[in-house]
């Protein structure tokens, strides 16, 4: 009997976890929607070029610096010198980070869509918030990365372009690393892309 009752004793304490467990909200991870604009018979993807940080963004912060490194290996990946010292071609990197928690209590499976303007006119961010049976839905991230590169000494944009995405804070994405590797890929993937057009990469 003793060791029935200190059996059911286990039981009863693992039951919540297990409840827990099984209610756990499932990683979201949306497309990369991509947006580029290149000028007319731009000469990129050779020669060297240097990495600045966009307006707003402190050059040794952790997310400069990780998103920094990616847009490096993908210009190095196209064709580019990337240097520190003097260069033909300058890219400015712009970076946005921002998390969002929902409230308390939530639907079964919450959709949110939010606008965005800027250089690139009007778009939308779609934010998925998944929570099974209400509660706490999880920490959504949304990323957004901006490279604009020009001729050294202009303030003329050869080539422009914007990558954004959301993933929720228990996704392989949520860290900087991982979320600059992504956008940076999509960012650069066809370079130097469709001027005009917005896709989404998955």
């Amino acid at each position: 009997m003793k060791h029935s009752a200190k059996h059911t004793a286990i039981l009863a304490a693992l039951a919540p976890a297990a409840l827990l467990a099984g209610c756990a909200t499932p990683a979201y991870v949306s497309p990369v929607e991509v947006t580029r604009f290149t000028a007319p018979q731009a000469a990129l993807g050779a020669g060297t070029i240097s990495l600045r940080p966009g307006p707003g963004n402190a050059a040794d912060s952790w997310d400069q610096t990780a998103f920094q490194a990616a847009v490096a290996d993908e210009l190095t990946r196209l064709g580019y010198t990337v240097t520190e010292g003097e260069a033909r071609q300058v890219a400015v990197v712009t970076v946005r980070r921002a998390s969002e928690r929902a409230g308390t209590e939530r639907s079964p499976v919450n959709v949110g869509v939010g606008g965005s303007t800027g250089t690139y006119g009007s778009g939308l961010g779609l934010g998925v918030g998944f929570n099974l049976g209400g509660g706490r839905a999880a920490e959504q991230i949304d990323t957004e990365l901006r490279v604009s590169i020009m001729p050294a000494g202009s303030i003329e944009a050869l080539w422009e372009g914007r990558a954004r995405f959301t993933a929720t804070a228990n996704s392989d994405y949520a860290s900087r690393q991982a979320a600059a590797a992504k956008l940076a890929a999509a960012l650069f993937a066809g370079f130097p892309g469709r001027s005009g057009e917005t896709i989404e990469v998955r």
